[in-house]
């Protein structure tokens, strides 16, 4: 039975974002304000239901979704673009699919005691951070 990823989280670390939003198209000054960004992740586990939401000082970013049932995902917030985005569990990770313009896009969380691992990837590049349990 995969985990309840269900809490609230905050930022710790972050490599190679700047390398990930290049790889997005991102330009060079929303990169910079994006690097300085500490974000905090809510997660809202319930059955096959979830609510991530990604909270800056900048704007917040929810995707609210079934498991396993791929939807529009509306990413304009980030980079403009839209793809269709499918959550689902392998093994205790949660993996995300988004099918779009760029090629290997999607994220994984999982938990490593009471810290949560995100590792986002855009074409060749990863980015990874970590969050900590409040």
């Amino acid at each position: 039975m995969p985990p309840n990823l269900t809490g609230y989280y905050r930022f710790v670390s972050q490599e190679n974002m700047d390398n990930y939003l290049r790889a997005l198209d991102i330009n060079v000054v929303l990169r910079k304000l994006v690097c300085l960004l500490k974000p905090d992740k809510e997660i809202i586990h319930t059955g096959d239901h979830m609510v991530i939401r990604t909270i800056t000082s900048l704007r917040d970013y929810v995707m609210d979704f079934d498991l396993g049932v791929q939807f529009e995902e509306d990413l304009g917030p980030v980079d403009g673009r839209k793809c269709q985005t499918t959550v689902s569990w392998e093994g205790d990770q949660l993996v995300c699919e988004q099918l779009g313009e760029k090629r290997n896009r999607g994220w994984r969380h999982w938990l490593e005691g009471d810290q949560l691992h995100l590792r986002m990837t855009a074409e060749d590049e990863i980015c990874v951070q970590v969050f900590q349990k409040v």
